[in-house]
């Protein structure tokens, strides 16, 4: 998250152009992305997560 919000940064020049009401280096919408896309990645390994913490360990080295 921090390369990408690093070279988010570093591309605010060649995008500043195409962006309309908001300042190519706006703090705000930089935080505002990288919440959504960490809360985003949180709730889709959620349910796995949850899956895989029922199985008893022991079980499931036996079974591969």
């Amino acid at each position: 998250m921090l390369l990408g919000l690093a070279l988010a940064f570093l591309t605010t020049r060649l995008i500043g152009s195409l962006l309309y009401g908001v300042r190519s280096s706006d703090p705000l919408t930089f935080v505002a992305a990288l919440v959504v896309l960490a809360l985003g990645a949180l709730s889709a390994i959620y349910v796995p997560l949850r899956r895989v913490s029922k199985i008893d360990p022991l079980v499931a080295l036996r079974y591969e």
